[in-house]
């Protein structure tokens, strides 16, 4: 997949079936926009980078599901040719409709720009997809609006994802997302408790901005060193500030069940399958080793019962 930055490094996109909006975790929504886009042909997508509220409202801005990066791997996913990534800065915000229109129309030259029914852009997002349509009309170009997706009732939005992890429903969210949700992170040393108490953890520092609500979890976990790259292992994580330990500082922790190695310092990929329980604190290590036995009981048969 061919990625550029900025609209103006595009032109060689012309006659593409565009698909436009942030994408943010790239789900079953987002999706329904770029299968349009396959069938239309030469699917590509635009997004912005950073999220516009980050740079309209900061103080508001949400917590992203999905990083850049990770965002571009889901995009060459689900199918698309290439993506533009337009730089989103308090400039290019007071760009008029009129230039928005001409920037994909003209200088990208889209044939087809695939939007969602509450698709708007330029400044004040006075832009709205019937204007989008009659300025795609008069270059002999279309506007194709996919229609909202629905899951058991439930209109798929990143919002609405964002809310089922913020609250640890993380089998809720893999039904809106199309997939589990994850996140990447590097092991680093953490106070090694759970070596001393027989279940060794891997400390991960992500940087996702969105993680799920504090937790046990079972868990799949990919190592992003493993040469064949489709290796799952499947695990446990604990996602909390270990009370029972008096811990303050909040922490994502994970145990292989399937796994003899050095982790440190290597990185991982973690699939949330299913919530377990919250966090609590015990009355005694003995408590905690006997409920996480228990735990890693319970894990294995989510991720069994969980379909790939």
């Amino acid at each position: 997949m061919r990625v550029f930055h900025g609209i103006a490094s595009a032109a060689e996109l012309g006659g593409c079936a565009l698909a436009m909006g942030n994408f943010d975790g790239v789900h079953l929504g987002h999706q329904s926009l770029f299968q349009r886009a396959r069938q239309l042909g030469m699917p590509a997508a635009l997004t912005f980078e950073p999220h516009p509220g980050k740079v309209l409202q900061p103080e508001l801005a949400p917590k992203l599901i999905t990083l850049l990066p990770r965002k571009l791997e889901l995009l060459e996913q689900y199918g698309l040719d290439a993506v533009v990534v337009q730089p989103f800065t308090l400039e290019y915000a007071r760009t008029p409709p009129l230039d928005f229109e001409s920037s994909v129309l003209d200088t990208l030259g889209a044939k087809y720009l695939v939007v969602g029914s509450d698709f708007t852009y330029g400044a004040q997002r006075k832009g709205t997809v019937k204007r989008l349509a009659t300025a795609a009309k008069s270059r002999q170009a279309q506007v194709q609006v996919a229609p909202p997706v629905s899951v058991d009732g439930v209109v798929v939005s990143s919002s609405k994802v964002r809310e089922y992890i913020l609250e640890g429903r993380v089998s809720a969210a893999r039904r809106l997302l199309g997939r589990f949700f994850d996140l990447d992170g590097a092991v680093v040393p953490g106070q090694g408790r759970g070596r001393q108490i027989g279940f060794p953890t891997a400390n991960v520092d992500t940087e996702n901005e969105l993680r799920p609500a504090p937790g046990v979890y079972a868990v799949r976990v990919r190592l992003a060193d493993d040469p064949a790259g489709e290796s799952w292992l499947p695990g446990a994580a604990n996602i909390g500030t270990k009370p029972t330990f008096g811990g303050t500082e909040v922490t994502i922790e994970v145990h292989l069940l399937e796994f003899a190695g050095q982790l440190y310092e290597r990185r991982l990929r973690v699939q949330f399958v299913d919530r377990l329980r919250s966090e609590q604190r015990f009355g005694s290590v003995a408590e905690l080793t006997a409920q996480i036995g228990r735990d890693l009981e319970s894990a294995r048969s989510a991720i069994a019962r969980a379909s790939p």
